[in-house]
């Protein structure tokens, strides 16, 4: 069931990107920064996939970069850079929100307090770790896009590799400052999120060329 889940999962994340793709910048660094937030909402639920336990986060970690990849090659470097910040921005808003929304003592028929904890009570350290890698990984990830394009033409081949190197550092990053002792069998999990980040990486990347051209904009922007 997971499994049928899972690659149903890629499937409308890509949908809603190759959306967001048409709709142009401002959507495009919407999605970018949604995907920020969710992944760090729910990267603390663990589940199956192949027998193995990995989160349930990778895929929006993957999309963002995809989705930063995509603007970068539409709008510019200047864009990418800006659609940063703004996710920055959401992820401080999102950890301050959430704490504050856990002070409110409940009412007597109120039954969520305890989930609500449960989720967000660990928020500030995952963000946290998660503001510092994501701005360390998504600038690694605009500067080695760009230098990518200076040797290869095909925008297909550069969104793979960049999404390789960027989900490999923001996984063992992440996992540390984030994870550790939230988590059983953190190790484990690295290798698996990885490797689950891998497979959204191979489904995904063919499709870049096809959800570049749902763009309404001129090719061709420079960088």
């Amino acid at each position: 069931m997971n499994e049928a889940l899972f690659f149903l999962h890629i499937g409308a994340a890509l949908l809603f990107l190759g959306l967001a793709v048409r709709m142009g910048k401002m959507a495009l660094g919407i999605y970018v920064a949604i995907s920020g937030v969710l992944a760090n909402l729910f990267v603390v639920k663990q589940i199956e996939l192949f027998g193995l336990h990995a989160t349930a986060s990778d895929v929006f970690a993957v999309g963002g970069i995809l989705g930063l990849n995509l603007l970068q090659e539409l709008f510019g470097v200047q864009a990418a850079r800006q659609a940063v910040r703004a996710s920055l921005s959401v992820l401080v808003l999102f950890a301050c929100m959430s704490q504050i929304h856990l002070l409110y003592l409940p009412s007597p028929f109120g039954a969520t307090q305890e989930a609500f904890v449960s989720i967000l009570g660990t928020a500030p350290r995952i963000v946290a770790a998660s503001i510092a890698v994501y701005a360390l990984v998504q600038r690694a990830d605009i500067l080695f896009f760009a230098f990518l394009k200076r040797g290869i033409a095909h925008f297909g081949a550069r969104v793979f590799a960049s999404l390789l190197l960027s989900q490999a550092l923001d996984t063992a990053l992440f996992s540390f400052f984030g994870l550790y002792g939230l988590v059983e069998g953190l190790f484990e999990i690295m290798l698996v999120s990885y490797g689950v980040k891998c497979a959204v990486i191979a489904c995904s990347s063919p499709l870049a060329a096809l959800l570049k051209r749902f763009s309404k904009e001129p090719y061709g922007v420079s960088v």
